[in-house]
């Protein structure tokens, strides 16, 4: 009985702990949502409101139309998809030439691709701006994803799981079948390297949804907005309604909630897998 007991505490202190944490992950957004219920003048006032208001309603539709809010939600869900499914695929194939493949300077080349993540990324935003315009590729969708379609990160993070999760004798069996390279890829790298993509693929979308540096550059808020670009547009004028501001923010969260909880249990199955594996 003895035995049992400390158990059972322990059980309840993690689940306890669990239940804190969840609570102040999850106070940000309850707080985005109370002030999207109110209006600017109560938000202004001490304390703050801790409860719900009745606008809710009424500013998200003032934010969905003033801020182009289904354009830019359309085009963010493009990009970012777009973006995610190039790092992932590409990301796996140059993971995988450098994990198994013997070509000349690979180790030179590895270092290269390692050393592009420790340069600032404003850095090159000049001369990248001057190819994008002199390709008219200004205010146009293809302007943000063609320059993140593949990342130095997702490279070196495949090619560290490709070496573990990947046995090279199953990639010479494969050889001495008589596959392809295209077929090693397909039957034998892919299935191998799947929770991983799961997981790249999950922050690359994040990420690329929440991208607001090079987008706010390459577009405009009343042409081809991201939901990031397009928040801008709430935040201009003399006095700001932070209540609209608020309701924004909440419509360009909620898409991304949604796929969390529709894929956060397989994203979830993936890594454990992988775990596993390891």
């Amino acid at each position: 009985m003895s035995g049992v007991t400390p158990g059972r505490r322990a059980g309840w202190i993690g689940y306890a702990v669990l239940a804190l944490f969840a609570a102040g992950s999850l106070f940000p957004l309850v707080w985005t949502a109370i002030a999207a219920s109110r209006n600017t003048t109560r938000l202004a006032q001490t304390p703050p409101p801790f409860w719900f208001g009745g606008n809710l309603l009424r500013n998200l539709r003032i934010a969905w139309t003033d801020a182009n809010m289904g354009t830019a939600l359309f085009n963010t869900v493009l990009v970012a998809g777009t973006v995610a499914a190039g790092t992932v695929l590409f990301s796996t194939l140059a993971g995988f030439a450098f994990a198994k493949l013997r070509f000349r300077l690979k180790n030179l080349l590895l270092l290269l691709v390692i050393g592009t993540m420790m340069v600032p990324p404003q850095l090159g935003v000049v001369p990248l701006y001057m190819l994008i315009a002199e390709l008219s590729w200004t205010d146009r969708l293809q302007s943000v994803v063609l320059p993140t379609l593949v990342s130095a990160f997702g490279v070196f993070f495949m090619r560290q799981y490709l070496l573990q999760a990947l046995p090279t004798e199953l990639v010479e069996a494969a050889r001495v079948d008589g596959a392809s390279s295209w077929r090693v890829v397909w039957h034998v790298v892919f299935p191998a390297a799947r929770p991983a993509m799961a997981v790249l693929g999950m922050l690359t979308f994040v990420l690329a949804w929440n991208d607001f540096f090079w987008p706010i550059i390459a577009l405009t808020q009343n042409g081809n907005p991201t939901v990031q670009v397009a928040l801008t547009g709430l935040g201009r004028g003399y006095i700001p309604d932070q209540s609209v501001i608020m309701a924004g923010a909440l419509l360009g969260t909620l898409p991304l909630l949604l796929a969390f909880v529709i894929f956060g249990k397989h994203i979830v199955g993936g890594i454990m897998t992988g775990a596993v594996k390891g």
